[in-house]
């Protein structure tokens, strides 16, 4: 078996799904992005655990844009030994809507939240706490794992059932991929390539779309260029308002 072609064909199948029956989604998430960037709205994005990687990839990023902040909680971004911590932190009940109400979240901000199988307490509460706040949530998540699995939140809802807008990453159920003779289980999740590469084209159209209403697009480069820094300093400056995680 040729494990490698196997994985990279199925990333191939799922974007090609993605762009077939997400590309409204994502273009609805590129214009509230868009939207709140020209009004001085802010941007958040937050995931549990690994759904947190995905969401940390849009921050700080070259080519990003810089006015996306991270959402960080203590024990939800695996950098908490023992790790088994994480999973169970996010079935802690309220504690997503402390983390929404200890962030600058106004109404008409975005706060992008992911979770591959939207069912845990954290997510969700942080989801409806956002939306009482007034602010519009997108959810990236798995349909075909969530309508598969109940709800550890105490409504019974999931992710997907309490967020503006839903894009769905089409990965298969559980997120693991492939199949492999004599392995009972099956290997090599997703929802984290696809997962950077939906929300990194989402970004891209909201570039396009702030520059398309004339608007200057907050975008880094690479402070490995020469001019990076003084580029990326110049952004900082320019966006401070709506920049968060540079305080101390």
């Amino acid at each position: 078996m040729d494990a490698i072609r196997e994985y990279i064909g199925n990333v191939r199948r799922i974007l090609d799904d993605v762009m077939q029956t997400q590309a409204e989604a994502m273009k609805e998430a590129a214009r509230l992005i868009a939207e709140a960037t020209l009004s001085a709205r802010n941007v958040f994005a937050f995931g549990c655990s690994h759904a947190g990687l995905v969401t940390l990839e849009l921050y700080y990023r070259t080519g990003g844009m810089a006015t996306i902040n991270p959402v960080r909680a203590p024990g939800l971004n695996l950098d908490v030994d023992p790790a088994t911590m994480t999973s169970q932190m996010e079935r802690l009940n309220d504690y997503g809507r402390f983390i929404i109400d200890a962030l600058p979240l106004h109404e008409n901000d975005v706060i992008i939240i992911h979770s591959v199988s939207g069912r845990n307490t954290v997510t969700i509460d942080a989801a409806i706490r956002a939306r009482e706040k007034g602010a519009k949530v997108i959810a990236l998540t798995n349909l075909n794992t969530s309508g598969t699995v109940s709800s550890r939140h105490p409504s019974g809802k999931k992710l997907f059932e309490v967020a503006d807008l839903v894009i769905d990453n089409r990965g298969a159920r559980g997120d693991a991929s492939l199949d492999i003779e004599g392995v009972p289980e099956k290997v090599a999740p997703t929802s984290t390539a696809i997962g950077a590469a939906i929300l990194n084209a989402v970004v891209a159209q909201a570039v396009a779309n702030v520059v398309a209403a004339g608007g200057v697009a907050p975008v880094f480069i690479s402070a490995n260029l020469d001019e990076g820094d003084a580029h990326n300093a110049r952004m900082l400056e320019q966006y401070k308002e709506h920049i968060f995680y540079m305080q101390k």
